[in-house]
């Protein structure tokens, strides 16, 4: 029996965002993968209607343009009140994190009810742009009063998780890593990606 080497060594990371793409890393660090992260000359342009829609769009594309497996995902804050807004606009939703902490902060001024999750869908395609798995990973809160903390990025410093008192931002990397929609999104996924990255073997 003779072992027949896996194409899924290297994970080309669909992402220009640093801090996600530290999660992945710590995340997925012991199975072994490379994960690298996409050139900046490869820019997708998110045109899905959902968040499952984009993350397989990113994943096929920079997968196609880079000839390797590509990892993608699309995430973002959707609040209740706000019907579910920012949604998949949540990165363009005003120019910096501040502007968009401020724009869903000031937009939830008359709203009593402050329930929102985070979302984050994951798609992993191989080399010819095919979907080889998704998942979809959700974590429920609520928006604080004001921002908290200075960990994490984006919205985390006013996503107030109930059971723990603190918000995203004020939460330790490791507890973070156990809870956030996308390491619910990828404890989903990874049995699919352990059977990608595991040797397959033939007589």
């Amino acid at each position: 029996m003779s072992e027949i080497s896996n194409q899924l060594q290297k994970l080309v990371i669909a992402s220009g965002n640093v801090g996600k793409i530290e999660e992945f890393r710590a995340y997925l660090a012991d199975l072994g993968v490379t994960l690298i992260a996409k050139p900046d000359s490869i820019d997708v342009e998110e045109t899905g209607a959902t968040f499952i829609e984009n993350a397989h769009l990113k994943a096929s594309q920079v997968a196609i343009a880079t000839q390797e497996w590509a990892l993608a995902d699309d995430s973002g804050l959707e609040v209740i009140a706000l019907n579910r807004a920012p949604g998949v606009l949540s990165a363009r939703y005003a120019e910096t994190d501040q502007a968009r902490i401020d724009r869903v902060l000031q937009e939830l001024t008359h709203h009593s009810n402050r329930e929102a999750q985070f979302v984050c869908a994951i798609a992993i395609a191989s080399p010819d742009g095919a979907i080889a798995a998704d998942a979809v990973g959700i974590c429920k809160g609520l928006i604080a009063d004001a921002p908290r903390g200075t960990q994490g990025f984006g919205y985390d410093p006013v996503f107030l998780v109930p059971e723990l008192h603190q918000t995203f931002g004020e939460i330790e990397p490791q507890v973070k890593a156990q809870i956030s929609h996308r390491a619910n999104a990828l404890a989903i996924l990874r049995s699919k990606l352990e059977s990608l990255v595991a040797p397959r073997y033939s007589l």
